[in-house]
């Protein structure tokens, strides 16, 4: 699936390796301007998903299933107009130690979440997977800390 077809506006706060995205788009380490948000830089585990059923990930099939979703510290290329590297991540599905997949995840801190969402987030600590368009999309939704991280599959 195109990345682009699906770029969210993102920024981030995690508990793991952090850089600092200023409101003006310059990365810098550890800044603590007011209007900074911190992003996470390292792996990143979101916990499991459910997927009814089946989607493509990366032009790979993902059977319907549980997955473990791991965020890796790997900023997807090629870089999208406007947005930062960090904030565009690859994250990973996972089965036991096996990666069944990968795909873009955007990132999300819980102050830009109404500028994005239309309906109302999952609660802290949990995912929603979404059929969107026709079904022809799966969108998940995993909101960890009040962070929000968006994946969006191609449904096939």
């Amino acid at each position: 699936m195109n990345r682009q077809n699906f770029a969210v506006t993102a920024m981030a706060c995690a508990a793991v390796g952090f850089a600092t995205v200023a409101p003006s788009g310059a990365v810098a380490a550890q800044q603590t301007a007011p209007g900074t948000v911190d992003v996470p830089t390292g792996t990143v585990s979101l916990g499991s998903v459910e997927l009814p059923r089946r989607a493509m990930a990366d032009g790979r099939t993902l059977t319907s299933g549980t997955y473990d979703l791991r965020v890796t510290a790997s900023s997807a290329t090629p870089d999208a107009p406007g947005q930062l590297a960090v904030l565009e991540r690859w994250v990973e599905f996972r089965q036991g130690d096996e990666v069944q997949g990968r795909e873009v995840v955007s990132i999300v801190p819980a102050s830009e979440i109404d500028g994005v969402a239309k309906s109302a987030p999952p609660v802290s600590g949990t995912a929603r997977v979404e059929l969107l368009k026709d079904n022809d999309y799966l969108r998940v939704w995993v909101n960890q800390d009040n962070t929000h991280y968006f994946i969006h599959l191609v449904v096939g």
